[in-house]
């Protein structure tokens, strides 16, 4: 395939805001794409050279994009920088640059997908001495002999902004309709991504051993497992009914999410959106050297800042000082991690997963040394009300976020949020039992004082799992200082976009549309109903009478606590969680 005719199907993608239609585009793109091709052309649609696993990105800023595009076409760059300042994207400039006859011509022999990938690769790795005027020159290549619908995508994906509004459940759905006939199998395919978190090696088997191959793709080493989730509920005595009277309790931390990855003498680690962070954690690296007793091993883990002049642990906003990529000794230094182990997933040679947790639990107990680094915890089961609530006022005693309670038999099902494990979080009066993760959707412009920071209200929504899209919840225009909300224009920059993304339900329309990329956490006084908000719409509206107003649900005096950079959108509270807490919001621990 050449990159012009794969440039066309992502115009497509582009252009549609149903979710149903990108699938179509896809399943027939997916149709006449090769074996050797298909890992390649999912990975770009992704924007990346790689799976998330693998730290390898392109990485190339507005700047060095717009030298290549001047390059290219032999123009300036500030006159490039000046034309992307009017219209807001790079792509389009590029487009607007490749267009005349003379550059259309040379454009009439487009590379193939298999080359530009190449290319893009060899710009990720490059470093060293010249690597700013390699990464310039290689790209400038590529645009030189593009058309000007190829030029506008492949400007856009070294920057990781290709606006095409394609999650992850829509690239299996098209898979399974291309390839097996039908989208509703896409739970064959799921299963497999959720152990190996990589779409590129799922399209792969897919071409290449078919249904039968997918089924044997399993737990590796080195490959992310997409971490299991929990369900919430509001008190001890409902957690043990629902999990029918017996749990397994660990004290819950407000920290990021680490697996951690042993093979031999290589410790790798990844963050529960599948990146690879094992430069950023030397200190946990060093420690999983020390104290992992196993040849191979995976763990599942929460980490956490720590002082050691005072002896405790710090908040979330300073645990997420870490990750970053400079300066890292010396941030190891200041702020120490401490991970507190709750689960294994494989052990020399073993995949655990499918193991009930009480026999996975015994595995951890022997799979790790005793140190202040890695910490197991191994938790507790118990039958009684009034021992989880002691844990819980032990786990507010120590500053930390509350429980996890979880089924003593169940598997740990990768990707998946249900009521196996179910979280106990602290609350206050007048406020819900837990906070809320959203995703910003767009923002309105300020008036008065806030005229000027370029945004005055987020627009922001939840998850539908069942319908793989966004729909709003709130409008939030408390809960930052005046430079934050002056950073939220520049946050969304690279994912504005002009109308509506695809897979979002609004009826609303802000000022400014955004891709649904960012997830920030929010507090609220309760859960309401609404009739502008489409959380749960769809649903009232099949269940209304004839004559009756449909009413979605709202979050009541919403604020924005802290932005989420380690979840995904699609991990972000689902309108699924939203009900149940609109249910239960008004029950006391």
């Amino acid at each position: 395939m050449t990159f012009a005719e794969f440039a066309q199907y992502l115009e497509q993608l582009e252009q549609t805001s149903s979710r149903l239609t990108l699938i179509d585009i896809l399943s027939e793109l997916f149709k006449v794409v090769k074996a050797d091709e298909i890992d390649k052309v999912v990975y770009l649609i992704q924007g990346r050279v790689g799976p998330f696993s693998e730290a390898v990105e392109i990485g190339m800023s507005e700047k060095l994009v717009a030298a290549s595009i001047a390059r290219a076409y032999d123009t300036d760059k500030e006159k490039v920088l000046k034309e992307y300042a009017k219209v807001g994207d790079l792509g389009k400039v590029a487009s607007q640059l490749a267009s005349h006859p003379e550059r259309e011509k040379r454009a009439e022999g487009s590379l193939a997908v298999n080359e530009v990938f190449d290319t893009l690769t060899e710009i990720a790795k490059t470093t060293g001495a010249g690597t700013v005027e390699k990464r310039i020159n290689l790209l400038a290549g590529l645009l030189r002999v593009s058309d000007p619908i190829s030029a506008k995508h492949l400007a856009r994906i070294p920057m990781g902004s290709s606006r095409l509004g394609v999650g992850d459940p829509t690239i299996l759905d098209a898979f399974a309709q291309a390839k097996l006939g039908d989208r509703k199998k896409r739970k064959i395919l799921e299963t497999a991504y959720n152990r190996t978190s990589d779409l590129g090696l799922i399209g792969k088997t897919l071409w290449e051993k078919g249904e039968k191959g997918i089924t044997s793709l399993g737990v590796m080493v080195g490959r992310p497992i997409r971490s299991q989730l929990a369900e919430r509920l509001p008190d001890a005595k409902t957690i043990l009914e629902k999990m029918g009277g017996e749990v397994h309790v660990q004290y819950k931390y407000d920290g990021f999410r680490v697996q951690i990855h042993k093979d031999g003498d290589k410790v790798r680690l990844f963050s529960r959106n599948l990146e690879e962070t094992t430069s950023m954690f030397p200190d946990l690296c060093e420690g999983a050297e020390k104290q992992i007793k196993a040849k191979s091993a995976i763990f599942d883990s929460e980490a956490l800042a720590y002082n050691p002049d005072s002896e405790e642990f710090l908040p979330f906003q300073e645990t997420t000082k870490r990750r970053r990529k400079y300066d890292i000794d010396a941030m190891a230094k200041k702020l120490p991690l401490r991970a507190f182990v709750f689960d294994i997933l494989y052990f020399d040679g073993k995949p655990l997963i499918d193991l009930p947790l009480v026999e996975r639990i015994a595995y951890l107990k022997k799979a790790l040394k005793e140190d202040d680094v890695l910490i197991p915890q191994p938790g507790e089961v118990t039958k009684s009300v009034e021992r989880i609530e002691e844990l819980f006022n032990e786990s507010l005693t120590k500053g930390l976020e509350g429980l996890v309670t979880k089924r003593p038999d169940s598997k740990y099902e990768a990707g998946a949020r249900n009521f196996n494990w179910v979280k106990l979080k602290r609350h206050s009066a007048g406020e819900l039992h837990d906070t809320i993760d959203c995703v910003i959707l767009g923002y309105i412009f300020g008036k008065g004082k806030r005229s000027g920071f370029g945004a005055g209200s987020l627009l922001v929504g939840v998850y539908d799992d069942k319908l793989d899209e966004f729909v709003t919840v709130s409008k939030i225009g408390t809960g930052l200082t005046d430079e934050e909300w002056k950073e939220i224009k520049v946050k969304s920059e690279k994912f504005k976009v002009q109308s509506k993304p695809a897979r979002v339900n609004s009826l609303i329309t802000p000022t400014v549309w955004v891709q649904p990329k960012i997830v920030i956490e929010v507090l609220a006084d309760e859960v309401t109903k609404s009739p502008t908000h489409t959380a749960g719409l769809r649903d009232a509206q099949a269940k209304v009478k004839s004559g009756e107003k449909a009413m979605g649900y709202a979050l009541r005096f919403p604020r924005l606590v802290k932005f989420r950079s380690d979840k995904k959108p699609e991990e972000a509270t689902t309108v699924k969680e939203l009900l149940e807490m609109y249910k239960d919001q008004f029950k006391k621990i």
